[in-house]
């Protein structure tokens, strides 16, 4: 695991050098696997497609092998890669091709995510797989541990974290710029997808260009319906993880980082309402609600206090911090963290753009040296990181957001979902079964990360670990 003092103290290890046979010895003209990164991605439309151009343009990769369900997604990536070979069903590519690829790229939605790169670390596939890296916190905890079973470098697509901006923070951090950190706000503007609705009773007829059964994956089966291909699955729980999942690995990812946190023991929230009508409270608890605000406290470690994270999307916000001028954007506007310390706050926006000491007229006051090795290229540099050290080989180079970083932390994030999720139970009541109350609502969740269970409400330990679709396992 990549400790938070490498982090924020050492450079990263240089590549070592290191010579193997080529694959291809009797082959096509391949070059060797040292020279170049031969890739099979898996989901390869939106932002599969723009995973799949920043890999290729990295100069080290080549694009070998391309998976989608839906033709229609991937027809732009099939195009610009007409070498590479395609596939519908990811488990026949690599069944038929995995002696040919060195690293798999997972951009699906996030309930087949665990499957996906399972398979291909079982095979001792490297793997990049998009945010958050997990649809459940059992999965990520899997994940976690294969990476170290199989050896295979690992990466989640949180792109920020190859950013400067995590980097400028945690040197002020460790400079005592802000003393110590006990609270921090996110948020995000999201859901701009629909969340807090009911499933459509509509049906509809099911494209000819996409697999709906490979599709469903590990999900329940359920008829097609429209819109919820391509984007609006994230609203679902059964494929989605709603607006925390989809934007909190941008998020969380800093403070995560920076203050050194791991699992927390406390989760509590709260979540807007949706209303039929005037008086009456909908009740959709397939849906991700319309807004939530999350709490997770995460307990003392290394001398440092506890830390309360507050996450809140739906167009809920904190309160402006007094140091921020009145025309002074608040994060980047639609998202952002503030980190409050004991000596001061500091700020920034989605992937750790726009690092600020607040007030702002601390950036020019203050002189913090540089101690942290930056990557080249930021964001785009994240991918080109993760190809170098598939090329260098397991332990060889740092990262980023290696699974031994990324696994806790979606664990950290999904505990918001769990509690989400434990605060809408219904149950009947006893004397009037048209009547029901809610057991989850008004306490908090106390959590044993190691063990991954809820300690006093064991109905919400039913949503660590999904049921898959008969014929699915990790």
């Amino acid at each position: 695991m990549i400790s938070r003092r490498k982090f924020i103290g050492q450079a990263a290890t240089a590549a070592t050098a290191f010579t193997i046979l080529p694959r291809f010895v009797l082959g096509k003209g391949y070059t060797p696997p040292s020279d170049k990164l031969y890739i099979a991605g898996i989901g390869v439309g939106g932002k599969g497609e723009s995973d799949i151009a920043a890999f290729a343009k990295s100069g080290k990769a080549e694009i070998a092998y391309l998976c989608d369900v839906d033709d229609r997604r991937a027809a732009n990536t099939v195009k610009n890669f007409p070498n590479a070979k395609y596939y519908k069903d990811y488990r026949v590519m690599l069944d038929k091709e995995h002696k040919h690829i060195d690293a798999v790229s997972v951009s699906t939605p996030d309930h087949n995510h665990a499957v996906q790169a399972m398979a291909a670390m079982q095979l001792g596939k490297h793997v990049y797989v998009q945010k958050p890296l997990t649809h459940d916190i059992y999965e990520a905890r899997m994940l976690t541990e294969a990476a170290r079973k199989y050896k295979v470098v690992t990466q989640m697509g949180n792109q920020g974290a190859s950013n400067d901006g995590v980097r400028q923070l945690a040197e002020w951090y460790n400079d005592g710029q802000v003393g110590d950190v006990h609270t921090v706000y996110c948020w995000t503007n999201r859901p701009v997808w629909p969340q807090g609705i009911q499933w459509p009773s509509q049906k509809a007829e099911i494209p000819k260009e996409l697999d709906w059964d490979l599709w469903l994956g590990t999900a329940p089966f359920k008829d097609y319906v429209e819109k919820l291909v391509p984007f609006n699955w994230r609203g679902w729980w059964d494929y989605g993880t709603g607006a925390l999942g989809d934007m909190a690995c941008h998020i969380i990812e800093p403070p995560f980082k920076v203050l050194g946190l791991g699992y927390p023991t406390e989760v509590e929230c709260s979540v807007g309402s949706v209303y039929v009508d005037e008086f009456k409270r909908g009740y959709f608890p397939e849906s991700c609600p319309p807004s939530s605000h999350i709490i997770l406290t995460f307990p003392e470690r290394n001398g440092k206090p506890k830390v309360k994270l507050h996450w809140m999307d739906g167009g809920i916000q904190p309160e402006r911090p007094e140091e921020l001028g009145p025309n002074e954007r608040m994060g980047d506007g639609g998202n952002g963290v503030i980190f409050v310390g004991t000596k001061g706050k500091m700020m920034c926006g989605t992937y750790s753009s726009l690092p600020s000491l607040l007030p702002t007229s601390r950036n020019k006051e203050v002189s913090t040296p540089q101690t942290i090795k930056r990557i080249p290229g930021g964001a785009e540099g994240h991918y080109g990181q993760w190809v170098e050290a598939c090329l260098a080989g397991y332990g060889k180079n740092e990262l980023s957001s290696p699974f031994d970083l990324a696994g806790p932390m979606t664990e950290a994030i999904l505990m918001g979902n769990l509690a989400i999720r434990s605060y809408d139970i219904r149950k009947p009541r006893e004397k009037n079964p048209n009547q029901f109350d809610y057991p989850g609502r008004g306490i908090k969740l106390l959590w044993d990360g190691p063990n991954m269970k809820i300690t006093n409400f064991d109905e919400a330990n039913q949503f660590v670990k999904r049921e898959y679709r008969q014929g699915w396992h990790l």
